[in-house]
């Protein structure tokens, strides 16, 4: 999780430790939290209500954050993502990663339901929802097609999900964005369209650009996870780097992400306020799809026999978007004062809470999953018992 207590690592016992992981098993989800993340729901309401606040009260606030960007992207949302996703990613076990990728009934979901069935969906849902809506319905297809690379991550820690398998498929889902977002923009755009007799749209996509967010977005945190975690445990050891430094890290991720929140909703505070009727409209088929998709993720990895852990990273990293590719993506290609731009700017702005409530239904599953060994199911040295 975020908040990680290292007195429990330090003090206890192999035994002890085990038995805790037992106690903590059958005690209440919320209970074993910690106070950041039992709290979590009043947090992200804090922050984008703050975020819509300052957007209104502050004027030219929103064209201030937006002047300076990144692939597109503000600048200080940028710098919140980094924030977010490095605690996160200098929590995962790197040696560990092969028994991910050696994984077929949890690498063939994923890939199927990034590529296959996640932008369907989301193709279906626009024009269900949007048919007389061009300009929302190609955008809401751009974020569908943009499949999650960064906040995808923190959802999964926080619903204790498995870290190493998170980092395979993230890793997966963005050596294919590169190299299939273009092509399938042209064909949920232009050809698919025109096969069912529907209007027809285009995108022109460099995939240098696609590739720039990938290597800034997931590139820069996870080389900075990798070498904290190989240099740590390399000088101190490993008991040290999870007892000590992760838990004195690990909240950082939950400030990047309230941070983000913050910047995102001041942002188009505005717009979201001045536009109420068609965000209403683009959030609809939004939380369809979110429920959909994640539903379809934890049934299916329930399905092939999964365990909790990486049962939840699939549903989760199936139901991400990347929005920062998909509002870049918008913006180069229709402006920043399309309705492209505002849908895929209302895609996080549904997301974000819609998945820290999936993070509380995936927790309240758990029990229809077996128990782990009481060996596999003890807390990590560092972790509070909810993590495992």
């Amino acid at each position: 999780m975020t908040a990680d207590t290292p007195s429990t690592a330090s003090t206890a016992s192999t035994a002890s430790t085990a038995s805790t992981a037992s106690t903590a098993s059958t005690a209440p989800v919320a209970a074993r939290l910690s106070f950041l993340d039992r709290y979590l729901a009043v947090w992200i309401l804090a922050a984008m209500a703050a975020g819509l606040g300052l957007g209104r009260l502050v004027p030219g606030l929103g064209d201030v954050l937006a002047q300076v960007t990144v692939t597109g992207v503000s600048l200080p949302i940028a710098l919140g993502l980094l924030v977010m996703m490095y605690p996160v990613l200098a929590k995962v076990r790197y040696d560990r990663l092969d028994t991910v990728t050696r994984d077929r009934r949890l690498l063939i979901p994923s890939l199927a339901l990034n590529w296959i069935v996640g932008p369907a969906v989301m193709f279906a849902l626009a024009w269900i929802f949007l048919p007389d809506l061009p300009e929302y319905r190609t955008g809401l297809i751009i974020v569908g097609l943009a499949r999650c690379i960064a906040m995808v991550i923190v959802w999964n820690d926080l619903a204790c999900g498995d870290r190493e398998a998170a980092a395979v498929l993230v890793a997966l889902n963005s050596a294919f964005q590169v190299v299939a977002f273009s092509a399938l923009g042209w064909f949920y755009l232009s050809v698919l369209p025109g096969w069912l007799g529907l209007e027809q749209a285009g995108l022109d996509v460099d995939a240098w650009e696609i590739a720039r967010s990938v290597l800034i977005f997931l590139g820069i945190p996870l080389v900075a996870g990798y070498l904290t975690r190989r240099l740590g445990e390399k000088a101190r050891g490993r008991s040290w780097y999870e007892s000590r430094l992760i838990p004195r890290i690990g909240p950082f991720a939950l400030y990047g992400l309230l941070f983000t929140i913050v910047v995102l909703f001041a942002l188009q505070g505005d717009a979201i306020t001045s536009k109420p009727v068609d965000v209403v409209r683009i959030a609809l088929p939004l939380l369809v799809y979110f429920a959909v998709v994640w539903a379809g993720g934890m049934a299916l990895g329930k399905a092939v026999g999964l365990d909790y852990p990486r049962t939840t990273t699939l549903a989760f990293t199936a139901a991400g978007n990347n929005f920062e590719l998909a509002i870049a993506v918008a913006i180069a290609t229709f402006g920043a004062t399309s309705g492209q731009a505002l849908a895929g700017v209302v895609g996080p702005l549904i997301e974000v809470p819609v998945l820290i409530g999936l993070v509380y239904v995936a927790m309240a599953t758990r029990r229809f999953f077996p128990r782990p060994a009481a060996a596999a199911d003890a807390p990590t040295a560092g972790e509070s018992p909810a993590r495992v």
